[in-house]
C-alpha cells in the first residue's frame, strides 16, 4: 500500500459523491481472496449513506455481469478508488469480462486482502471500503416512475441493488477529508 494510505474512521469519512461515483468511478470486487475466486468491475452507479442506522454503500450490478455470481454467492465486497493514472486500467475492468481470461492482471492491478473482509483490495488504489452485504433486491421495471429509467435497460438486463454495511475505510488522508 501507497504511505499515505491510512485507515479513516467511517463516521468521519467525507467525499464528493457524485464526483467519485460519475467521474472517478470505482471498482467493485467481490470473492475471496485466499480462495482465488474474485471478479472485479469498474461502477459508476451508486452511493453511500446511512440505512437502519448503519454506514452503506449501495451498489447496483446487471445479471448478465461476471460479478453477479460473486457478489451472490460472497458476503462481503470491496469498493476501491484510484487516481487518474489508472483510468485505463479502470476502462478494462468495466468493459472486458473476468470469465474470458484474468482482466486484473491485464489491467496491471495487484490485488491484496483487506483488513477485514474476504474480497480483496488493491495496491494501487487510494480508497478501499470494506462491505458485509446486509440487503439486495431486484429492480422492477414496474416500479419504475421516471421514463427516463427504461431507456438504460434496452436488454431487459434489470440490475440487483446490494446494499452493504461500510466495515472498514481506508484512504490518502490528502485526498478525503476527515472530520
Amino acid at each position: 500500500m501507497k504511505n499515505n494510505i491510512l485507515e479513516i474512521p467511517v463516521k468521519e469519512f467525507r467525499i464528493d459523491a457524485f464526483d467519485l461515483w460519475d467521474s472517478n468511478w470505482l471498482l467493485l470486487t467481490s470473492g475471496n481472496l485466499r480462495e482465488g475466486k474474485f471478479n472485479a468491475m469498474t461502477v459508476a452507479w451508486g452511493g453511500f449513506g446511512n440505512m437502519w442506522n448503519l454506514p452503506m454503500a449501495l451498489v447496483v450490478v446487471r445479471p448478465s455481469r461476471y460479478t453477479y455470481e460473486f457478489i451472490n454467492s460472497y458476503p462481503t465486497f470491496s469498493l476501491c478508488g484510484f487516481t487518474d493514472e489508472y483510468r485505463d486500467a479502470l476502462n478494462i475492468l468495466g468493459t472486458k469480462s473476468g470469465r474470458d481470461g484474468d482482466k486484473i492482471s491485464q489491467a496491471g492491478l495487484t490485488p491484496i486482502p483487506s483488513k477485514i473482509i474476504g474480497a480483496p483490495i488493491f495496491s494501487q488504489a487510494n480508497l478501499s471500503i470494506e462491505c458485509k452485504k446486509i440487503y439486495f433486491q431486484d429492480f422492477d421495471p414496474e416500479k419504475f416512475l421516471d421514463d427516463r429509467i427504461e431507456k438504460h435497460y434496452h436488454s431487459e438486463d434489470y440490475h440487483r441493488m446490494v446494499i452493504g454495511e461500510i466495515l472498514n475505510i481506508t484512504g490518502d488522508i490528502k485526498l478525503f477529508k476527515i472530520k
